[in-house]
């Protein structure tokens, strides 16, 4: 367990990170602070996100790791209408690390055969599953009989899908995919049977 200072500095440096995305931080802060209900923060990941469709939308995702929990913030903008034109939703969620079923790394590598011992991916893409969302892919099922033209069903595959943060080196820039990198080592060593069985 770190000590007061290292603890005050970890969350110091969450709510820096926070201000540096620049995306609504005062309200950010404010549901993390009631979702983290005063406990220490061991490890965050902050990620905020632009999409394009039918208009801009921004997005800000913080993941925060506690002795006993990991919480999740989300914060996007959100569809207003007459009264309120302007709107953000917000939400949090907290899960207790021994609820957590598996922390995905997805590694993507440019000029693999050029790869050393200790060289950054390019991409990072942490999946979070706890069981709460999943997502279906389906497609038709395939018959070994190519004159075959009786309808099979579909086929899928069910994936945990409740939490997902890709985090570019292109994009965002190598600090912030060494800072993805660091807290998802810290979520696998507290969510492994060493972590749990530490608390």
């Amino acid at each position: 367990m770190p000590h007061a200072t290292a603890r005050e500095n970890l969350r110091a440096d969450l709510s820096a990170h926070v201000r540096r995305a620049g995306y609504y931080p005062d309200l950010v802060e404010d549901v993390l602070d009631v979702a983290l209900a005063d406990e220490d923060v061991l490890a965050h990941l902050v990620q905020a996100e632009t999409t394009f469709d039918d208009a801009v939308r921004r997005h800000l995702t913080v993941l925060a790791l506690t002795p006993t929990r990991l919480v999740t913030a989300h914060v996007d903008d959100h569809e207003g209408d007459a009264a309120h034109p302007s709107s953000a939703a917000a939400t949090t969620e907290a899960v207790p690390l021994g609820e957590i079923r598996s922390v995905a790394l997805t590694h993507i590598v440019d000029e693999p055969a050029e790869h050393r011992p200790g060289d950054s991916a390019s991409e990072l893409t942490l999946a979070i599953g706890w069981g709460a969302v999943s997502r279906i892919d389906l497609e038709p099922a395939q018959c070994p009989d190519p004159a075959c033209e009786a309808d099979h069903g579909l086929t899928g595959q069910l994936t945990p899908d409740d939490i997902v943060v890709r985090v570019s080196g292109a994009a965002e820039g190598r600090d912030a995919l060494r800072r993805a990198i660091g807290f998802s080592r810290s979520l696998s060593a507290a969510t492994g049977a060493g972590g749990r069985t530490a608390r």
